[in-house]
């Protein structure tokens, strides 16, 4: 049995899996299928690289390992063709659309520094600028010998650089 490499550049969700199919002599179990099932798996299908990115957590449990990881390739299938993870990333965009709090929705704080022993915050880097016309934000990045805001959109569907000019300090694509 074979299962595609999630290391792979293609997305999982592109391809059906293959399903295993069971084998025709099943070897004795060692362990009785009316108790709780000793193996479990546990997976993680997080949105994004921040912490405030929705993530589904689902796990699987099983009296064998065939038995669990069977389990586990039915459910992440069906995770995708019942509409679970676009409807967790409908509900989670929902969510965030309704928030009224105070403080800082995007879930966490500013970067620290110390200068003499004390903590001092950094200020927050920007988003996007002025007459910048990405859609998807940025990510402020910044270097010993460069500093450049990259589009948070998803790979393949990025919005050029912009890089700081040293010497005058803004932000431009290198056109």
């Amino acid at each position: 049995m074979s299962y595609p490499d999630p290391f792979d550049e293609r997305s999982p969700w592109d391809e059906t899996p293959e399903t295993p199919t069971p084998k025709k002599e099943a070897p004795p179990m060692t362990s009785p299928t009316n108790g709780p099932a000793p193996f479990e798996i546990g997976f993680t299908l997080k949105a994004g690289n921040g912490f405030d990115a929705e993530w589904i957590t689902p796990r699987v449990s099983g009296h064998d390992a065939a038995e669990t990881a069977l389990r586990g390739a039915e459910l992440l299938t069906a995770l995708k063709s019942e509409g679970l993870i676009d409807l967790t990333s409908k509900a989670a965009d929902y969510t965030r659309s309704q928030y009224k709090g105070g403080g800082n929705p995007g879930g966490g704080a500013a970067p620290k520094r110390f200068t003499n022993g004390r903590v001092e915050r950094a200020e927050a880097a920007p988003t996007s600028l002025a007459g910048d016309n990405c859609p998807h934000g940025r990510t402020l990045v910044t270097k010993p010998s460069w500093t450049a805001m990259f589009c948070d959109g998803p790979d393949g569907n990025k919005c050029e650089p912009l890089w700081q000019d040293k010497k005058t300090g803004e932000f431009k694509a290198n056109k």
